[in-house]
């Protein structure tokens, strides 16, 4: 009933609390499969995932074109895209299923937490909470029918590729979002680290914003001042989580305007 796909690359640190997560899921009958798909990983992330799974392959340039390979060998009526960081909470896969078969939806948003170690670990989870189910957010558990017949992830985009695939695959039936979360491992965070991943990101965002159009709504509020430091974290009275934890929303918005100046930094050099 469902494929799991993780896209992996030199993964050894974390693919097996991945895979673990994912194998102590329960399903009626055990109906779901595990499908790793490597990018030529050069330590032993190809070894431990076959322990776990003989459906182990190799295929690259990008995330994207693993995940549309990855979902092209599935037998599942359902996929589940899963980056090697990330752990299964109990029960996630039974509810996704039963969501999805109950609304008759094209897939459903899966709440994210971020774990790891230290203080801004806990600001990056503060802030991540508020996106869940919002265009910020984007579906990972869907009908692999609709993912086959929209075309799956655009090759072409290195990042916003998600929000891309987001929008087509939510013209071919509602999306909703799961109750259990999972969890993403972030490790130890790196203030510069961050800033420096960020604005590379932002530096991509120029053929996402080309196919759907600077003036489309949607990418106005996804890449907009307006919405991205402030409507996303006080729509639907969010403003009252904002305003019940000062400190993290301070280092929150601290690291925002920091990746802020770094970008306007760096494009004037």
């Amino acid at each position: 009933m469902i494929s799991v796909i993780v896209t992996t690359k030199n993964e050894e640190q974390n693919i097996k609390n991945c895979l673990d997560s994912v194998q102590r899921q329960e399903l009626s009958g055990g109906q779901f499969e595990i499908l790793v798909v490597d990018n030529y990983s050069q330590d032993k992330t190809k070894d431990i995932a076959r322990g776990y799974t003989d459906q182990v392959f190799d295929k690259g340039p990008e995330r994207s074109a693993q995940r549309n390979y990855g979902a092209e060998q599935a037998r599942g009526q359902y996929i589940l895209f899963l980056d090697a960081d990330m752990i299964l909470t109990p029960g996630v896969l039974a509810e996704c299923l039963a969501q999805c078969q109950r609304e008759n939806g094209a897939g459903l948003y899966i709440p994210e937490k971020i774990i790891g170690d230290g203080f801004w670990i806990k600001v990056r989870n503060f802030e991540r909470s508020f996106y869940n189910g919002t265009c910020i957010d984007a579906v990972r558990f869907m009908r692999r029918d609709l993912f086959l017949k929209i075309g799956g992830f655009d090759i072409s985009f290195f990042v916003a590729e998600d929000w891309d695939l987001d929008r087509r695959l939510g013209t071919e039936g509602p999306l909703s979002i799961s109750r259990l979360p999972l969890l993403h491992n972030e490790g130890q965070f790196r203030v510069g680290t961050y800033i420096r991943k960020k604005i590379h990101y932002i530096k991509s965002f120029d053929g996402y914003i080309t196919k759907w159009g600077p003036r489309d709504p949607v990418v106005a509020k996804q890449l907009g001042v307006s919405y991205r430091l402030w409507g996303v974290f006080v729509e639907k009275g969010k403003w009252k989580v904002l305003f019940s934890h000062p400190l993290l929303a301070f280092s929150m918005y601290f690291l925002r305007i920091c990746v802020g100046m770094s970008f306007i930094l760096y494009q004037k050099r």
